[in-house]
């Protein structure tokens, strides 16, 4: 059973399962080659969990498993693949890896993700995070402004990378 639908005591407390995060209204559901593998393994475990509640009768954990389901077939039902370009463009855009240096001289690398697969400290942002919209388009050599609770920092593109498609 996957650690989102276990709990850690024997407390009454129901699973807490993290809602997915939203679609922007109107922006498509672009995923990575990568993305989309990772949401079907998650449909899978959550269709192997649902089959595990409902054979041990724990109906209220087989409803929430079957709700959580529900919304990651929506979700796959509207995924968008967008593949690695032949051959790969020189400016960021969705699937790229893109270093970037600040004030601070230190490099960072961040690959521009869909929502589902977004996780900033792994270094994947999804394409609609702020950061995101302001490395897309740029080249390495070239810099991007974000807007941090600090202020405006600037970002040197570093470099700009695409993994192959499997």
């Amino acid at each position: 059973m996957s650690k989102a639908f276990t709990k850690d005591d024997d407390s009454a407390a129901p699973a807490l399962v993290p809602p997915r995060a939203p679609l922007p209204p109107g922006r498509p559901n672009y995923v990575t080659v990568r993305g989309l593998g990772l949401l079907r393994e998650e449909l899978a475990a959550l269709r192997a969990d649902h089959a595990a509640a409902s054979a041990r009768g724990d109906l209220s954990l087989a409803a929430a498993v079957a709700e959580r389901t529900s919304e990651l077939e929506a979700r796959l039902a509207t995924a968008e693949v967008v593949p690695v370009p032949s051959p790969a463009p020189s400016e960021v855009r969705f699937g790229a890896s893109v270093t970037v240096r600040g004030d601070s001289g230190v490099a960072r690398t961040y690959a521009i993700v869909g929502v589902d697969e977004a996780d900033a400290s792994a270094g994947r942002i999804a394409f609609v995070a702020p950061l995101a919209r302001a490395l897309i388009g740029k080249r390495a050599g070239e810099a991007a402004v974000v807007r941090t609770p600090r202020g405006d920092e600037e970002l040197e593109v570093v470099s700009v990378r695409y993994e192959a498609t499997p």
